[in-house]
């Protein structure tokens, strides 16, 4: 079973580029200071780490 982490927008993405913008709603994120539960895949760990300097991530238990 794949672990779930808790991500939530910390940051605008005013300002951004516009392949961070689409991570970002790809991610499930339609404005800013959201939580969304997501399994932690290889796919999504990717887009986490292409936008980290917007988000906060914690691991659900």
């Amino acid at each position: 079973m794949a672990k779930k982490v808790q991500i939530t927008l910390m940051k605008s993405v005013i300002r951004q580029h516009h392949s961070q913008k689409d991570t970002v709603r790809a991610l499930g994120f339609s404005r800013h200071v959201r939580v969304v539960e997501k399994d932690l895949t290889p796919v999504v760990q990717g887009m986490i780490n292409k936008v980290s300097h917007l988000l906060s991530v914690r691991e659900v238990k």
